[in-house]
């Protein structure tokens, strides 16, 4: 909602004509491009000539320099006009951004300093240059949603503590975790060890490690030191964590259960290991694990030199990405191999997924498909859990508007098409928890080796972790030596020690190679033209008001490759068989049919054929139910005779491409039941692969026709579609 005298801050940023003060938006709205303005206009004021978002130590100094206090004798209007408007930024009054410092403004900037936690360090209604800093950002300083009082009076009080450190910086205090509140806190724990304002970095490295081995508590010490381990045990999110300065038996227990959440050995004592587990994400990196993941194959010396390491889960890749030259994935016969030394499997699929472009609701569904497959190669028993991989830092906005729609689409495609198999995810902490809260995976595979993702830090262990991955390390000698990362287990996921015998598939379709593109389009227009009568745009009858040309018709086919690839291998049949009526009804579509489907959403009628592959909602499901009763599929059993069911089927065929196009083999395998011949497998006769795409169009003597026009395309397409075949 749009805020008045936030706009009028945004008036005063554009009031300025200055070279590197960039105009702004004028919508009420707080952002950081409005702060980065502000900041902007600061440096302006204080005399400097490169501006820059950041407000970096350069201009701390300037304004150290310039106005080491900012109070009702500074005099400077535009430097009140500033702090005026990032007030209001923050949700405090700031007058009328007028050029005063008014009593208003006092006040305001009193209350913020006490928020902050810093209103003893700096007394009265002055500002200070690390408050300005702070004023200058979108930090909270009061309780935000998911924030609590807890977490933010430890904020407060870090702040209070050491805000007169020359790198420690004010800190959100809105109740919540965060990267800034992570390095703040080791920043105390470095102060506390006694490091100067030289030596202290807010990182956990070697000098800091050896100070947290030196001040172990447990149970009976008292002091800051305490202070600092109950912080970090609030900070995780603890149950019944609270901030004390007095290690007592209620702390001890809660350290405990902490212990063996994260499978540290139980002792109730702040030490060492546990510190580390506290303040970052591989928590100490050197402990051993009992498990690993690897991109290396696994021979008889290398899985023994494991299983010697004390290793018993061994996480390997599903699939290579596609056109790489790392052949990660399991070769034939090393789960057997694994299995004889004693060592359990949890399969990983990733081709890509390093990065927020990849991951989408449809990329889900193919990954699913394909994972399916794969594990269903590999002999994966029912019960498998399949770790899908978001390798890189998503941010909160990506993991809402990129991962969770993936995610979706890979559990409703295992839901319906391998519901054998259990979900689990590979990523950041907080992926893993919003995905995980969403009832998208069953556990969380925790990339905590990457300890500088913003995702990792700030973010405790989700609850459904199964395997956290804290080192690279090398393992084994001679023939045994390989590579892996070390990853500790939690007991949730024991893998699987046996398996079917691997499948054959190298009679399936494969993706389409683009390389034969051209030759592929050039070969259907040329059936087309001469052996359909219809050329390349309309045509005779109702293809004269067809509103795609068959170039347009067969890039959507090419489009959606990765779709009819998957769903005739989870079929079993050829998937030229899916590609013909595909393509001829993306073809045919005209008026009549749009007219057609615009009386069903206008409530005239109840059915049409709709979407890519024209399928009428009652068709829709009957042959999904027909799929559902023979075990090719799973999902609910819906009726003709149900308005409800026939709308929402209707609107998932019209609305939804994937859903239709995923629909055409269940018609083409009922079809083939109604005519009473084989279910359509890549064995099929040619004239059997006739009748069934005839059926798609109905009976009679239009489905002849219909099935004698698409034996020829079929043909068609198969010359190409076997040249992909392994």
């Amino acid at each position: 909602m749009a805020d008045a005298m936030v706009e009028q801050a945004q008036r005063f940023i554009n009031s300025y004509d200055v070279d590197g003060i960039p105009k702004v938006e004028v919508n009420g709205k707080t952002s950081w491009t409005v702060m980065y303005a502000l900041t902007r206009a600061l440096q302006h004021e204080l005399g400097m000539t490169t501006l820059a978002d950041s407000f970096g130590p350069a201009t701390l100094a300037a304004l150290q320099s310039r106005f080491p206090v900012i109070d009702g004798n500074t005099r400077n209007g535009n430097i009140y006009r500033i702090v005026q408007s990032g007030l209001y930024c923050k949700g405090y009054d700031g007058d009328q951004i007028n050029g005063d410092y008014t009593e208003r403004v006092s006040a305001s900037v009193t209350s913020l300093k006490r928020n902050m936690g810093v209103d003893a360090a700096y007394p009265g209604d002055s500002l200070t240059p690390k408050v300005f800093k702070a004023l200058l950002t979108m930090d909270a300083y009061v309780l935000v949603d998911g924030g609590t009082d807890a977490i933010r009076s430890v904020e407060q009080w870090l702040n209070s503590r050491y805000i007169g450190r020359r790198d420690f910086f004010v800190i959100p205090c809105d109740g919540n975790f965060s990267r800034d509140v992570q390095k703040a806190l080791i920043y105390a724990i470095q102060y506390e060890i006694g490091m100067s304002d030289d030596v202290a970095t807010g990182a956990l490295g070697p000098a800091t490690k050896q100070g947290l081995r030196d001040h172990t508590v447990a149970q009976g010490s008292t002091g800051v030191w305490v202070g600092l381990f109950s912080a970090a045990m609030l900070f995780n999110r603890r149950p019944g964590a609270a901030f004390t300065t007095t290690f007592d038996a209620g702390l001890a227990a809660g350290v405990r259960d902490f212990q063996s959440f994260v499978r540290l050995p139980v002792n109730g004592q702040g030490d060492f290991p546990t510190w580390a587990s506290l303040l970052v994400s591989t928590g100490d990196n050197t402990r051993a694990g009992t498990a690993c993941d690897t991109v290396t194959e696994l021979t008889a010396p290398r899985a023994a030199a494991l299983y010697s390491a004390g290793y018993r889960y061994i996480g390997r890749y599903l699939s290579n990405v596609p056109g790489s030259t790392l052949n990660k994935q399991l070769q034939p016969g090393e789960l057997k191999v694994i299995a004889a030394q004693g060592l359990n499997v949890f399969p990983i699929y990733q081709t890509y997924g390093g990065e927020a472009a990849y991951f989408r609701r449809e990329q889900g569904v193919a990954d699913a498909h394909a994972a399916i497959e794969r594990a269903r190669h590999y002999g994966f028993k029912a019960g498998t859990r399949i770790y899908f991989a978001v390798d890189f830092d998503a941010l909160d906005h990506e993991v809402t508007d990129s991962v969770l729609p993936h995610f979706r689409g890979i559990k409703a495609t295992v839901d319906e098409y391998g519901p054998e198999y259990r979900i689990g995810i590979y990523a950041p902490r907080n992926v893993c928890s919003r995905v995980g809260a969403e009832g998208l995976t069953s556990a969380s595979f925790l990339s905590d080796m990457s300890t500088g993702f913003s995702g990792n830090l700030g973010f405790p262990h989700p609850v459904d972790w199964s395997f956290d991955q804290i080192a690279t390390i090398s393992a084994g000698s001679g023939a045994g030596a390989i590579s892996i990362d070390n990853d500790i287990a939690s007991g949730r996921d024991l893998g699987q020690s046996s398996f079917l015998e691997e499948n054959d598939d190298s009679h399936l379709d494969g993706r389409f190679d683009t390389f034969f593109r051209d030759v592929l389009l050039a070969d259907v227009q040329n059936y087309m033209v001469n052996s359909m009568g219809v050329p390349e745009q309309g045509g005779e009858g109702g293809m004269a008001y067809s509103t795609r040309t068959t170039t347009q018709s067969f890039q959507a086919v090419m489009d959606l490759d990765w779709l009819t690839t998957s769903v005739s291998r989870t079929y079993g049949m050829r998937k030229a068989l899916i590609q013909c009526p595909l393509l001829w009804e993306i073809r045919a579509y005209n008026i009549a049919d749009k007219a057609a489907d615009d009386a069903v959403e206008a409530g005239l009628k109840d059915d049409s054929s709709t979407g890519l592959g024209q399928i009428r909602a009652h068709t829709g499901i009957d042959a999904r139910n027909y799929c559902v009763d023979a075990g090719i599929i799973t999902g609910r059993i819906m009726s003709t005779d149900s308005s409800d069911d026939l709308s929402t089927m209707w609107h998932s065929l019209h609305d939804d491409d994937v859903y239709n196009v995923s629909t055409i083999p269940a018609v083409l395998v009922q079809g083939a039941a109604l005519l009473g011949i084989a279910r359509p497998t890549v064995d099929s006769s040619t004239d059997d692969s006739r009748r069934i795409m005839g059926r798609y169009n109905g009976t009679g003597d239009g489905a002849e026709r219909y099935g004698n026009a698409m034996i020829g395309l079929f043909a068609v397409f198969e010359k190409y579609n076997s040249l992909m075949r392994d």
